[in-house]
């Protein structure tokens, strides 16, 4: 099976409180690493695999944020997806967004990771895996040991056929989510109102077999801490 993605959504809402003191005074999304803010490492790889609208998210110093993105030359359009009034976490603010996103499935990808390409664009390998027929959700994961400057204790385990299924608490698990996946429309049916995780769908989507992963080829790059920017600049720089 194969899909043709029409529609992305960058998820740039968040505080960044993780990253401070260099977000106090711009948006995580703008943080600079290897010359270029973080969530234009994202807009690259969404170009580069033909994708044609963007919706972002926005919060915390939204205004800057929009600023950076309207002075943007891309080969897609851009919405905003406004949250000035309540952040709405990663699963609320899928379902806002929703009206602004078109096609099925639809891709998701956090503006607070960088990854580079195994054999093949690592979007158009998502895109080429998904099955709508036994899937809610494809996402794409890294193995832990591979996962740079990520300190948690992995977050996924996949059986031979790509389902998944979540780290026990106290345990580790060998998969880690990249930040990047997959999801068709049906996934945000039902969902809560308001502010939520969008673990709570992730589990929705377990219980009933329609979790998948696939296994990230490239090299990926957690930068969530002023302390990660430096070893991910010298790695990508050895590229």
């Amino acid at each position: 099976m194969s899909a043709k993605i029409d529609s992305a959504m960058v998820m740039a809402a968040g505080l960044g409180k993780r990253m401070r003191p260099l977000t106090a005074t711009r948006p995580k999304p703008l943080v600079r690493v290897a010359g270029k803010a973080l969530i234009d490492h994202s807009l690259d790889r969404i170009a580069a695999a033909g994708v044609g609208h963007v919706v972002v998210n926005v919060h915390y110093l939204a205004d800057a944020l929009e600023a950076h993105l309207a002075a943007q030359k891309r080969p897609f359009s851009i919405a905003i997806s406004d949250e000035r009034g309540q952040l709405l976490e990663t699963g609320g603010g899928m379902v806002k967004a929703l009206p602004l996103l078109t096609g099925d499935p639809i891709l998701i990808v956090n503006s607070d990771n960088i990854w580079t390409d195994g054999p093949e664009d690592s979007i158009r390998h998502l895109a080429r895996h998904w099955d709508g027929a036994r899937m809610d959700a494809l996402l794409l994961l890294v193995r832990q040991a591979s996962a740079s400057g990520h300190g948690g204790k992995g977050d996924f385990h996949m059986d031979g056929a790509g389902r998944l299924t979540r780290r026990k608490a106290g345990r580790v698990a060998p998969f880690v989510y990249t930040g990047i996946q997959l999801i068709s429309r049906r996934f945000l049916d039902d969902a809560p109102e308001g502010p939520f995780s969008t673990m709570l769908l992730w589990e929705r989507a377990i219980a009933a077999g329609r979790l998948y992963g696939l296994s990230h080829m490239g090299q990926w790059f957690d930068v969530g801490t002023p302390a990660s920017i430096a070893p991910t600049e010298a790695a990508l720089g050895g590229i």
